[in-house]
Parts: C-alpha cells; structure tokens; sequence
C-alpha cells in the first residue's frame, strides 16, 4: 500500500486532523475538502410543530467555548493544510452562517488566496420550524489556493458541457441527503451532516485530476473519500470517531471505480499552436490551392505569404472567415477545409497530423 509520509495512502485514519496532518509532507496533496465542526451554538433541543424532537447537529465534536477557541482551532487545522497542500493545488472548505466568515478571515490571514465562494442551495432544505428566521436554505463553500500566483487545476471546459454548454455558476442547486443515499444506522442518521455525493462529486471531478491525492480532514461518514475512489484518484482521510470510520469504510467497499478511459478531459485538450505557413511549408497544403467552407458556399486561394484571398477580400485563415460570417472573429482551423478527391478534409485535420509528426 502506498504511503503519504507514514500514513497509508487510500485509507481513513482515526485520530485529531492537525496531530495527523502534521504526519504529511510539506506540498504533497493536490486537492482538499474540508467539513469542519459549525460551531452551531444551539441553546436547547428543536422541535417541530407537533413537539416531535428534531435530529440536529448537537454533537460534541461541533461544541467549542467560545469563538476565541474557535478560531484557534480552525487556524491551526487551516495553517498545516496550507503546509501540507501543493503550489498547484486547492482547498475547498464549507460552512454556514455561524463559522464561514470566521474561515474566511482564517484563510486570508494565512495568505490564502480566494477564487470564488459557491453557494450550495439545498432544493429539500429543512424547514424553520420556529418561524423567526428566513429558511436557511443554503451553505457556502470557499474555494481557494495557497497564493494569488498559484497554478491550479480547474477544468473549466468539462464543468462548462456538465452545464449544458452554459458556463457554470457558483450557485449550485443540489438536494440534501435523501433517500438510498443518506446513510442509516439502526434506523437513524449514521451522520448529521453527511454531504450529497453529487456536490464532492463537482468539486473533485473540476478541480483535480485521475490519481492525484485528495484529503479529507474531517471525513465523517466519507463522502469525500467515496466520491474520489470513484473517480479514479487517491485518497487520505481522517475522522476522530471509530463509528463513523466504520460507517466509512462499509461506505468504500461498496463503490464502483469509473473506468480509466472515461475519466479523460477529452475537452480540456488544447490544439497544437501550428501557424498556418507550417502546413505550407510541409506541403499539408499548397500555395495556389483552394480552401473551402464545409458547405462549399465559400472558398479562398492560398498566397505564398500564407494569406488566403476570397472575392478580393484577403487576410489570415481566421480573418477571411471572419469576414465571411460577418463576425468580429472566428476560429479558420474549423472553418476550412481542402478537397481531396471530391472528399472535404478539415484543414484542423491536417494540423494534428502536423503536430504528431514534427511537435514531439
């Protein structure tokens, strides 16, 4: 089994986080999600309307003194993340109302640097039975990396075609746990605060990629941990509680790995930087030769200079087409082809038969 310092790699350790984070490397996690402690301050039990008792967070890991010893706490679990996690890597931390202001101010002040906040609107929110407040409905999530200079991992692209093709926004509608997907002992919630799989499931699959090493720090009843080993990368997970560890590790042993071949970001892929006059000089294409539009509606003669001219009208590859569509700009690689054989070869074609012979 493979190993992050002394700790065993795919696999949820029992214990304090910041005594088990201080047995990770410096700079050797790609990724973290963290669901720590609320700090929710409940003064007594709530109940419903019919004096049902409801099933809240009042846990004992959620109870600090005050916010002094909060704050403390967050900073010295944050301060080892930072040390822990790589140049190119981010962390994600969620949180509601009572302590995701205090976090945020945490990270800024470890010299974190904040992409976005994304709000996760719970569809199935539970109800303000009370009726004093606004039904809280929501909680936030920081995204963020170690320093403004960052390099980090976002596949925008993907994230981008999961949305249908609409840039995807920091508000995302996600039910709560519900159903098959809460887990259950003895009839009862295994967790309080078990996270839906699809929210870790966006967060991992944007911003890591297959077999980096993401870690939990507060595993509960391992979603984190599941969502990864179904998605092909590695996990490191920590959690206080053997009961909830057990919980877990049932959890892992029931998951499906996706398959190698359909975790690639085949989007993502950015086509080789070939000017055009490559091709030319490689005879991909000729000067004199005709360019035309996937419709033949258009088509364009190649210059020596690598310009192409059409109806007088002459420019670069991406101009012409340009011009032709009546658009500020447009991309020429996908716009032109060439004839060969009464058949329409894309000259987009030609350029990644150019790169796989001369760019290696």
């Amino acid at each position: 089994m493979s190993k992050l310092g002394t700790l065993d790699i795919n696999s949820i350790h029992i214990g304090d986080c910041i005594s088990l984070l201080k047995k990770i490397p410096d700079s050797s996690v790609d990724l973290i999600f963290a669901d720590p402690p609320y700090f929710l301050q409940l003064g007594g039990e709530l109940t419903r309307p019919d004096q049902s008792k409801v099933n809240a967070v009042n846990d004992e890991w959620d109870k600090f003194d005050d916010y002094s010893a909060y704050d403390k706490f967050s900073k010295s679990w944050i301060k080892e993340c930072k040390r822990v996690l790589k140049d190119t890597g981010s962390i994600w931390i969620i949180g509601t109302y009572h302590n995701i202001f205090r976090i945020g101010v945490t990270l800024q002040d470890l010299g974190f640097w904040i992409l976005n906040d994304i709000v996760w609107i719970k569809n199935n929110p539970m109800p303000n039975f009370k009726g004093t407040r606004f039904n809280n409905a929501h909680e936030t999530m920081i995204w963020a990396t170690k320093s403004e200079k960052s390099k980090f991992t976002f596949h925008y692209h993907s994230m981008k075609a999961m949305n249908d093709d609409v840039q995807m926004r920091s508000d995302w509608n996600i039910p709560i746990c519900q159903g098959d997907e809460r887990i259950k002992v003895d009839g009862q919630k295994a967790h309080s605060t078990q996270k839906p799989e699809e929210l870790l499931y966006r967060i991992i699959i944007s911003t890591s990629n297959v077999n980096d090493i993401v870690l939990d720090p507060f595993s509960g009843s391992g979603t984190t941990a599941a969502v990864a080993k179904r998605l092909g990368r590695n996990f490191i997970a920590f959690e206080r509680e053997k009961k909830y560890v057990d919980v877990a590790n049932k959890r892992l042993e029931k998951i499906n790995e996706i398959e190698q071949n359909l975790l690639t970001y085949k989007v993502e892929v950015k086509k080789p930087k070939v000017p055009f006059i490559n091709l030319i000089d490689k005879k991909y294409v000729s000067v004199g030769e005709t360019l035309y539009s996937k419709d033949r509606k258009f088509k364009a003669v190649i210059n020596a200079d690598s310009t192409i001219e059409c109806n007088d009208f002459v420019g670069s590859i991406h101009k012409v087409s340009a011009h032709l569509l009546n658009k500020e700009t447009n991309n020429g690689w996908s716009f032109w082809y060439v004839d060969d054989n009464k058949k329409l070869i894309s000259i987009d074609d030609l350029r990644e038969l150019y790169a796989k012979k001369y760019l290696k």
